[in-house]
């Protein structure tokens, strides 16, 4: 019984998941990822502490 419950959840999210792409203006996951992803490695990038030299060389 476990099998065609979870197999008709996954059946019904995906009709559900393609009606919703071809009615509605859904944002692109994967671009919004990315911008995420670019501006969190800049923020990184500009607040890093710098790192401490070896005076023994």
């Amino acid at each position: 019984m476990g099998i065609i419950r979870s197999g008709f959840s996954f059946i019904a999210g995906t009709v559900f998941g393609i009606y919703l792409a071809q009615n509605y203006d859904v944002p692109n996951i994967r671009k919004l990822t990315n911008t995420g992803l670019l501006i969190a490695k800049h923020i990184e990038e500009t607040y890093r502490k710098p790192k401490k030299r070896d005076e023994d060389d």
